[in-house]
């Protein structure tokens, strides 16, 4: 097997405490500059990235360094015609980005921004199919309603952990 090797070495003076400052800086700070390399290449992560740093910083209490109004807006021009949400302008809508928009608009008490009653829409079409299938209705394909996905694609796959069967 061999020897594990390490490819970070902590130095015995390095802060043995979390620095909460530095860190708040950095998630404040990052998006800022939009015409960087690596923001333009996360664009399609943004919606996701937006709801984790927001996370974080509400967990250090340090949400209001945040442009509220900015992030609001950016959300607003996501939502598509079919109350779906993308992970950024020009993407396709997605449920997990949805679902991060929405827990976004939560974070800030603001889900009225977005037209919550065709948000509903995806979520009620996909969940509507997931409960057919588990109903036994014949014209449906099995789903998994864990993962979402035709339980005949997860055996193609070979996915089919202990906890999902």
């Amino acid at each position: 097997q061999g020897t594990q090797i390490k490819d970070v070495i902590i130095k015995a003076d390095a802060p043995s405490s979390l620095l909460l400052d530095k860190h708040a800086d950095y998630i404040a700070a990052y998006g800022s500059k939009k015409d960087d390399y690596e923001y333009t290449l996360s664009e399609y992560l943004r919606m996701s990235g937006i709801y984790w740093g927001l996370t974080v910083m509400d967990l250090m209490s340090q949400l209001p360094r945040m442009n509220q109004a900015e992030i609001v807006d950016f959300i607003k021009a996501c939502q598509h015609e079919c109350g779906g949400i993308s992970a950024s302008i020009g993407h396709d809508p997605h449920l997990l980005y949805t679902l991060s928009a929405v827990q976004i608009l939560s974070l800030y008490d603001s889900v009225d921004a977005i037209d919550v009653d065709k948000v509903v829409d995806p979520f009620h079409t996909l969940f509507g199919v997931a409960g057919l299938s588990l109903l036994g209705d014949e014209q449906i394909k099995a789903v998994n309603p864990v993962l979402c996905m035709p339980e005949d694609v997860l055996q193609r796959i070979g996915l089919q952990p202990d906890l999902l069967s």
